[in-house]
């Protein structure tokens, strides 16, 4: 729940309180149930731009509610993940592991849309929306910042867990052959049978600053941290290194690619 969410329904509600009119009222115009409306009006949901618009011309509040739907907006990206999105933004050099997802700076559309889908709890369309929106302007800057070094290992395990079907990964594969054709951007494998312990640990984002100082991310299902500590980044730096000797090299790593887009 976010103040934003708690004062936009709040004021929803003193209005209806004003109008006389019921939650029930209120969801048939707006084509919610009664339920729906209550948990919008106390924070626990965000209050939609229907929902707003609706209260708006039903209490006559000359646009005041539905203006609320600017503060409404989903952010393009988790709120626990915006400074590490800041640092990427600006990186001199950037260095991703993941054991389990294809990298989001590497992801499909339809990749992206499927594991959004499947989120839990579950995203309404608006917020998958923005966050794919936001995911995609990322891809577009790292493709335009040729000076910027891009390196992604990723686990053998994320090449075949199937998000989607066979043809969305089939077609996910592919795009990973084709980005990996650009001179700032460095794909490797790291395949089941090298992979070391620290490898199964989760995934790991080293950052250089142009600045040349190291930051790295590290991220579990329901936490993460951006460290800046000499101690941890150089653990993390370590981890980073050992996982990298045991992948593939960028070529050994788009033939088995290759063979894996083949196989589907």
């Amino acid at each position: 729940m976010s103040e934003a969410w708690r004062y936009g329904g709040n004021q929803v509600k003193l209005w209806r309180m004003e109008a006389g009119v019921s939650r029930e009222q209120l969801g048939d115009e707006a084509s919610y149930d009664p339920e729906t409306i209550k948990s919008m009006e106390q924070g626990r949901r965000r209050p939609t731009f229907r929902f707003l618009q609706t209260a708006d011309n039903m209490f006559g509040a000359g646009g005041k509610l539905a203006a609320i739907s600017e503060f409404m907006k989903p952010n393009p990206f988790p709120k626990r993940s915006e400074e590490f999105m800041a640092a990427e933004a600006d990186c001199f050099a950037f260095s991703n592991y993941e054991p389990m997802l294809i990298p989001g700076l590497l992801q499909s559309e339809e990749y992206m849309r499927a594991l959004m889908s499947g989120a839990c709890p579950p995203m309404d369309e608006e917020t998958i929306e923005e966050r794919v929106r936001g995911r995609l302007e990322r891809q577009e800057v790292m493709a335009r910042r040729i000076k910027t070094v891009y390196g992604f290992i990723i686990h053998e395990a994320a090449l075949r867990a199937e998000v989607g079907d066979k043809e969305l990964m089939r077609r996910q594969l592919d795009r990973l052959l084709r980005i990996s054709e650009l001179r700032n951007v460095f794909v490797q494998v790291l395949p089941i049978g090298r992979a070391c312990g620290v490898a199964l640990l989760g995934p790991l984002v080293l950052v250089e600053t142009p600045e040349h100082q190291m930051w790295a991310w590290a991220e579990g299902q329901e936490t993460s941290a951006m460290y800046s500590d000499p101690h941890k980044v150089g653990a993390l730096t370590q981890a980073h290194g050992m996982i990298r000797m045991n992948a593939l090299s960028a070529a050994e790593s788009a033939e088995f690619i290759r063979k894996l887009a083949e196989e589907l």
